[in-house]
């Protein structure tokens, strides 16, 4: 009996879920700068863009046999269905019952523990390239102001000190999903991204 094996290729996923999250830490960052207020026109982003989009290119790279990036792209679109879930639950939508048990702290805790995730997975960035070791470097610093933010500890700098990650995260994102695109599009370097550190990988 022959036996056949079928490979199915698809693209790099990369692109979308890096543009995913370069719109939706733009939007969040407004917010967090004070250029626009509320959370309304903010959540919609959140779900799409920052969760659905790194949804979508999480389940491609797990076709692609590729651990880092489906962890990567999966962890933060996870993060961003449950951020949107959160501010729906502070906005009443669930109910003022709901709403008026909020413990800030436990968001705080949430933080904590992406920043632990962040941190081995800013290590794997390395050997990656060095436009997504940034990436990984600002939300790193994200996760530090958001973390001391929710747990009281100087509240106001470190609050503007995430929102200006954020923003950073966006720019560098939009920059990576460019390259990512361009690149395989025209078949050669368009946008360079910088070679691994080369340090943990042979």
């Amino acid at each position: 009996m022959n036996e056949t094996k079928v490979k199915v290729v698809t693209a790099d996923p990369s692109a979308l879920g890096l543009f995913g999250l370069a719109m939706i830490t733009l939007v969040a960052s407004s917010q967090k700068l004070g250029l626009t207020s509320g959370v309304s026109f903010v959540i919609p982003w959140a779900i799409f863009l920052g969760a659905s989009a790194q949804l979508m290119a999480s389940i491609n790279d797990f076709k692609h046999n590729n651990t880092f990036g489906a962890t990567a792209f999966g962890g933060y679109a996870f993060f961003w269905y449950s951020v949107g879930l959160v501010w729906l639950i502070q906005n009443g939508v669930f109910g003022q019952a709901l709403a008026s048990t909020i413990d800030v702290k436990q968001l705080g805790f949430a933080y904590l523990g992406y920043l632990i995730f962040t941190l081995y997975m800013t290590i794997g960035a390395m050997e990656t390239h060095k436009v997504l070791f940034i990436i990984f470097v600002l939300i790193d610093c994200l996760f530090i102001g958001l973390t001391l933010s929710s747990f009281g500890i100087m509240s106001e700098a470190t609050h503007t000190f995430a929102a200006y990650s954020e923003m950073l995260i966006a720019v560098f994102s939009f920059y990576g999903s460019a390259a990512s695109v361009l690149n395989a599009h025209f078949g050669r370097v368009f946008l360079p991204v910088g070679k691994p550190f080369g340090i943990f990988k042979k």
